[in-house]
C-alpha cells in the first residue's frame, strides 16, 4: 500500500524548524503510522459513537491517572532507595498532571477522528519537553513518568470494548513511543547535517524498518524463550508483546541517536541507568536484553554496508559491553 501525501506534516514541522533534515527524519517516523490504515491523510474512519467512547474515556482518565499512580509506586518505590534517587525529583503530582494533559489531548485527536499518525505531530511537541523536563536532573526519572502513562493507558484501554481496544491502542501507542524513545533528541541530532550527510543517510536508511527488525527479533527471542515470564505475562501474550517490540525500537533510536551525537551520552547516562532501575523489577533478566542485543547487531549488519557499518560498529559494542555477562552474570539456563 502505498502510504497517503504527507505534505500537511512537512508544512506543520516547518512552523517550528525549518531545518529539512529534522522535517524529513520526522516525516519518516510518522509514516509508521499509515502504513495499517486505510484512511486518508488526516482522517480515520472510525466505528460508530466514537464521541461517546471519548466522553467515557474523559471520565474516566482521571480516576485512571489515580490508579495509575498506585501501580507505579507500588512497582518501582524501592528503587529510590535502591539507586539513592532524590526523592524530590518525583512529583507524582506533576507526573499525573502531565500524564493527564497528554492523554486528554490524545482523546480530542481520536473524538475528531484524526489519525494515529497525526496525532503524532501533534504531541510530539509535549512529550518531548515532558521528556527534557524530567531527564534534566537525572535521566532515571523518565522510568517513573513512562511507566504513570504506561499504566493509564492500560487502565483506560481495560474498560473499552475489544473493537475500541485494537484501534485506541495506536493512538495509545503513539505515546508510549515518544515518551519511551528520544525521538525529539533524534531530531535535534539530525539537525545538525546538511540533508545528503552519510550519518543522516545510514539512520534515514534504517528508520524505516525498524518496526520491522523489531518485530523480528522479538518473534526470535519468544521462539528462544518459550516458556518464559516477565512480570507482565509469557512473551508471547500480546501486551508483554507490543511492549517487548516498542523496547527493541527504543534500542534502535539510543543507537541512532550515539550516531548522530557521535557520542555514547544517550546510552550511558539515561539507557543504561533505565534499564538497571527497571528490567530488574519487571523481571526482565539480563540474558534476554544481551540476546536482543546480539540479534539487532545481526539485523544492522545485514542492512548496511561496509561504510554505513563503520558509523554504527563502536556504538554497538559499547552496548553489548556495557550489557555483557562480566556486568551481569545473571542467565536463563
Amino acid at each position: 500500500m502505498v502510504p497517503p501525501n504527507l505534505s500537511w506534516l512537512t508544512s506543520e514541522v516547518e512552523e517550528t524548524n525549518n531545518d529539512s533534515s529534522i522535517v524529513h527524519l520526522a516525516q519518516m517516523w510518522a509514516k509508521k503510522y499509515v502504513r495499517n490504515l486505510t484512511s486518508d491523510q488526516n482522517l480515520v474512519h472510525l466505528p460508530m459513537g466514537c464521541l461517546s467512547v471519548a466522553q467515557k474515556l474523559q471520565e474516566f482518565l482521571r480516576p485512571a491517572s489515580i490508579q495509575a499512580w498506585h501501580k507505579t509506586e507500588n512497582l518501582i518505590s524501592k528503587e529510590l532507595q535502591r539507586h539513592q534517587i532524590n526523592p524530590k525529583l518525583v512529583d507524582p503530582w506533576q507526573i499525573a498532571e502531565d500524564s493527564f494533559r497528554v492523554f486528554e489531548k490524545t482523546i480530542e485527536v481520536y473524538a475528531k477522528q484524526y489519525t494515529p499518525q497525526r496525532l503524532s505531530t501533534i504531541i510530539s511537541g509535549d512529550v518531548g519537553n515532558i521528556r527534557k523536563k524530567y531527564t534534566k536532573h537525572d535521566p532515571r526519572i523518565i522510568g517513573f513518568v513512562s511507566m504513570q502513562f504506561h499504566h493509564t493507558g492500560r487502565i483506560l484501554l481495560s474498560g473499552m470494548a475489544d473493537s475500541e481496544h485494537k484501534l485506541l491502542s495506536q493512538y495509545f501507542k503513539v505515546i508510549d513511543d515518544h515518551l519511551y524513545m528520544p525521538l525529539q533528541r533524534a531530531y535535534e541530532g539530525a539537525a545538525r547535517y546538511e540533508y545528503n550527510s552519510p550519518i543522516l543517510k545510514v539512520v534515514q536508511k534504517l528508520l524505516p524498518v525498524s518496526g520491522e527488525i523489531a518485530t523480528k527479533i522479538c518473534n526470535r527471542v519468544i521462539d528462544l524463550y518459550p516458556n518464559y515470564s516477565t512480570y507482565s505475562g509469557s512473551l508471547s501474550e500480546p501486551a508483554v508483546k507490543i511492549a517487548s517490540i516498542r523496547d527493541v525500537e527504543m534500542f534502535q533510536v539510543y543507537l541512532w541517536v550515539c550516531v548522530l551525537e557521535q557520542s555514547i551520552a544517550a546510552v550511558q547516562q539515561e539507557l543504561f541507568p533505565l534499564a538497571v532501575m527497571l528490567y530488574p523489577t519487571l523481571k526482565v533478566r539480563w540474558e534476554l536484553v544481551r540476546q536482543m542485543i546480539h540479534l539487532l547487531k545481526y539485523e544492522i549488519y545485514s542492512r548496511l554496508g561496509a561504510e554505513e557499518l563503520s558509523l554504527f560498529t563502536p556504538y554497538l559494542q559499547v552496548l553489548w559491553e556495557m550489557f555483557s555477562p562480566e556486568i551481569f552474570p545473571d542467565t536463563l539456563a
